[in-house]
């Protein structure tokens, strides 16, 4: 359930109000600012209609003219709802301009992004060389490759171009760091690959698939309903960093063949992860609001959809093929 503010002209209050009628939400308040012409309108409306309502305002109401829409989360109502009512909640889908939000600050490439990155990569390297699988989940929890990730997914669904290359690029420069942080690691220090924690990382099947593409289906469902406390869970399986950190120390320490092996499960996990949380915006309706920006969405999508799924038929060939 959300509180929304409306300040809005005078003129437009009517179809404020007809909005809200129409789309059968509560009408809180209504009543003149200390600008005689702008009234603000408050009204109470349950995550199943929020979409809607704001499509509706945001065609109405226009920036020049001051007149904006304030968005507030509420921590309970009285009286309480009823079990139909909690149950239209549970099924509701953030919103698109919240899921944009988070998706847009996920994908920010700035300094406290950088060193994220370049902390987690320090603590799972020594995970790795310790052999100390509670420092690795450490760095998965950390996870902070897996937001530009699931950003990409979201520009497209979209069809928004700057936010996916945006996405792109804080993916990939993070990634980046990553390796070349444990490349150096790897020449300087002393690497054992028959470690259990590296070993495992060398070792790609099927399941390696499957366990990434429920994983990536679990974060982008988890960021639609709202709660985002199944991250956690999900940073864990994913496990962006690890893959990235063997990668680059077993490169450094002059083991390529299980350094490459490394690699596809890296590749598998990112393919994987971009494919499924498409999938599940799709599924969800996550979508734009004006009709050409659908359209350039339809056609992100398809692209989008067919470069993963070929990349994710070629990463299973091989590994058939490495298998065999």
């Amino acid at each position: 359930m959300k509180l929304v503010r409306v300040h809005a002209l005078g003129a437009n209050a009517p179809t404020v109000r007809a909005i809200a009628e129409t789309h059968k939400v509560r009408l809180l308040s209504d009543e003149p600012e200390s600008d005689a012409e702008r009234l603000l309108i408050e009204m109470l409306v349950s995550d199943e209609k929020l979409q809607g309502v704001l499509d509706a305002l945001q065609s109405l109401l226009r920036t020049e003219t001051g007149e904006t829409v304030v968005v507030l989360a509420t921590e309970t109502t009285l009286p309480k709802a009823s079990d139909a009512e909690r149950r239209e909640e549970d099924r509701a889908v953030a919103v698109r301009e919240a899921l944009f939000d988070q998706a847009e600050r996920s994908a920010r490439l700035d300094t406290n992004y950088l060193v994220l990155v370049t902390l987690s990569t320090v603590v799972a390297a020594i995970g790795l060389l310790e052999d100390n699988v509670a420092v690795v989940i450490g760095a998965m929890v950390i996870a902070p490759l897996l937001g530009p990730n699931l950003a990409l997914g979201l520009g497209s669904a979209l069809g928004d171009t700057v936010l996916m290359r945006q996405a792109l690029g804080t993916g990939v420069a993070g990634l980046g760091t990553a390796l070349l942080l444990c490349l150096l690691l790897g020449l300087f220090l002393p690497i054992d690959p028959q470690g259990h924690e590296l070993s495992q990382r060398t070792v790609v099947g099927i399941e390696s698939v499957a366990l990434a593409l429920a994983s990536g289906a679990a974060a982008a469902l988890s960021l639609t309903t709202g709660l985002p406390s199944v991250l956690v869970g999900v940073m864990v399986a994913v496990a962006l960093l690890p893959p990235t950190a063997t990668l680059g120390l077993l490169l450094g320490g002059g083991y390529p063949e299980l350094a490459l092996r490394a690699g596809l499960l890296l590749a598998v996990n990112v393919v994987s992860v971009n494919l499924a949380a498409k999938l599940v915006f799709l599924a969800r309706g996550i979508r734009p609001r004006s009709g050409s920006q659908q359209r350039l969405a339809r056609q992100s999508t398809r692209a989008y959809l067919l470069t993963w799924l070929v990349t994710l038929a070629i990463l299973i060939a091989v590994i058939v093929v490495l298998s065999g």
